[in-house]
């Protein structure tokens, strides 16, 4: 079973613990834990350091499923259970969930282009070219 989470950090007392799903521009879906999940997203899509190699080649990140904890070790539980979903199963549980608006953190660092300009900078023009043609399709 692989380790959660970065080991060695100290958590504040009382923290939240989130498990999420994204899914990558080439539409695959990954599965993890933060307790800042708007922070932990933007480190996925480049604008802030140490995003999962996983998805840095497969950037921008869209945020699609999240789900509270009570604590790290339930959330790491929970998202071993994720991962062993498959991928019909998982659409399923992330169709569930009701629509959520974008959280204004989010919004802000969009507007501004952080996120987005992190994003592009990293896809050479022909990975730019496949994910503008996929977003035209879909």
């Amino acid at each position: 079973m692989p380790v959660c989470g970065a080991a060695g950090k100290r958590m504040a007392i009382g923290a939240r613990w989130q498990v999420y799903v994204v899914r990558c521009a080439d539409g695959t879906l990954y599965t993890g834990v933060a307790i800042d999940v708007t922070r932990r997203v933007a480190q996925h899509n480049g604008a802030l350091a140490n995003g999962a190699r996983y998805t840095r080649t497969r950037r921008p990140v869209k945020l699609v499923y999240q789900e509270k904890a009570a604590n790290r070790s339930a959330a790491c539980k929970r998202e071993y259970a994720i991962k062993q979903l498959g991928r019909r199963e998982k659409l399923a549980l992330i169709a569930k969930t009701p629509k959520r608006k974008k959280s204004p953190t989010l919004a802000k660092a969009a507007k501004v282009g952080k996120i987005t300009k992190a994003a592009e900078s990293s896809q050479t023009p022909r990975r730019q070219s496949a994910v503008a043609l996929r977003r035209a399709v879909v």
